[in-house]
């Protein structure tokens, strides 16, 4: 987890460092519904390279805003959900979400 002296002043400047990209933003929307697999996700994101989600889930697990759980199976099982501080992001999806709908809403007019 960063530290307050790696993070910018401007809290929307923070909130951005965390979470500011299309696919972390779009992780955090399919965690938001329920943990979900690596694989899962990359499927379901359509465009994402390996890499980048792998990259991504490593910096929001550090970031203390997704828990990465494995499972002692054979094949090991491993799932990614939300924490308590990434379940804190709801209210700001929900109201992407909401923006995005009135948006397309005026394109039809």
């Amino acid at each position: 987890m960063k530290t307050k002296d790696e993070l910018p002043n401007c809290p929307v400047a923070t909130t951005v460092a965390l979470i500011g990209n299309k696919w972390k933003l779009l992780i955090i929307r399919n965690l938001l519904v329920r943990p979900w697999r690596f694989n899962e996700l990359r499927k379901s994101l359509d465009g994402i390279s390996q890499k980048v989600l792998t990259e991504s889930l490593r910096q929001m697990e550090s970031d203390g805003i997704i828990t990465r759980t494995v499972y002692p199976e054979v094949p090991p099982r491993v799932e990614y959900a939300l924490s308590e501080l990434g379940e804190s992001m709801r209210p700001i999806l929900d109201s992407m979400q909401e923006w995005g709908t009135k948006y397309k809403a005026t394109l039809n007019n």
